[in-house]
Formats: C-alpha cells, sequence, structure tokens
C-alpha cells in the first residue's frame, strides 16, 4: 500500500516527505544544512577552494604544522578524503607536506606563508556566509538559534560516541 503525500499535490515541491513525518526538525535541518553547503561553495570557488578545504586550512592556521593523521582525525573525514584535499592545497601553494623529523613514517603539514591572504579571505567568506544565512533575525533569535544549535549538536556527538570535532571529544 502506498503512503498518502503528505504535502500539496505539486510533485516537484511536496512540502514534508510522508517518510519525514516523524522527524520534520530533522528534514529542515537536512535541508538547511544542504542549502548552507551550497552558500558557503559559491563563496569560496571565488577563492579557489572546495567545500571543506577551509576547515582544514582553518585547523592548520591555528594549530601550526600537525601530523596529517591528527589532521584527519580532527576534521573527522575519510583519509582518502583528506589526502585529495591536501593534495589539491599543495598544488594551488596553501599548504606543504613533510616528513615528521621525530617520526619519519609520519607525514606534517602545514599552512604556506602564501596562504595568510586567504585566511582573511575565507575569514570574509564566513563573515558574509553568516550574514547571509541570519538576515532577519534579531540579535537575541541569533543567540538563542546558536544556543539551541549547540544542544542539537551535543546530542548528536553523543549519539555518534564523542567521535570527531564534537565539543570535548579528544583530538
Amino acid at each position: 500500500m502506498k503512503p498518502e503525500p503528505a504535502g500539496p499535490a505539486d510533485p516537484a515541491c511536496p512540502g514534508l516527505p510522508s517518510a519525514a513525518l516523524g522527524g520534520p526538525v530533522s528534514h529542515a535541518l537536512a535541508r538547511v544544512a544542504r542549502l548552507h553547503r551550497i552558500a558557503a561553495g559559491r563563496l569560496l570557488k571565488g577563492l579557489g577552494l572546495y567545500p571543506g578545504q577551509e576547515f582544514l586550512m582553518m585547523c592548520l592556521w591555528d594549530a601550526g604544522a600537525v601530523r596529517q593523521a591528527e589532521l584527519i582525525k580532527a576534521v573527522d573525514l575519510d583519509p582518502s578524503t583528506v589526502t585529495k584535499m591536501l593534495q589539491r592545497l599543495e598544488q594551488t601553494g596553501h599548504v606543504r607536506r613533510r616528513p615528521d623529523p621525530d617520526d619519519r613514517r609520519a607525514v606534517l603539514v602545514e599552512a604556506t606563508d602564501d596562504s595568510c591572504a586567504l585566511h582573511s579571505d575565507v575569514q570574509r567568506a564566513w563573515t558574509d556566509l553568516e550574514d547571509h544565512t541570519l538576515a532577519g533575525l534579531e540579535p537575541a533569535e541569533r543567540e538563542e538559534l546558536t544556543r539551541l544549535l549547540a544542544k542539537v549538536e551535543t546530542n548528536l556527538c553523543r549519539e555518534a560516541g564523542g567521535a570527531g570535532d564534537c565539543p570535548g571529544s579528544p583530538g
């Protein structure tokens, strides 16, 4: 038996899908996250970056030289994905990889001096993204949204076993 549609009759935009009736907030979060990533991608494209690369750069700008394995843990991505990102960033001159002098099997990754200009560009892009994302929200609403999203993040981190970039997780 086919489930009844949950939204209007327009099949191109059905509203809340019937399978998501038990999770309207999760559905909204997924839609918002997707649109946020698209908006970030447009801003980053102008800087010559792909979405996600800015997170690697943010880690490197703040931490300095780190082992590639530690960087992979910090961003909680598949090692092959991080390797590909680092290869692209290395080709554009934003990162440098070299053997770790303390452990020749390990690779150190660091932001290059040339990436300093990129730092301010990424900072500006994230400020613009924040402005576009939160346009029309009052300061108190922005604070409340931040507070609520932190609670949601804590719940999801607990569900994920505290992995990755969860507040208070190791790495």
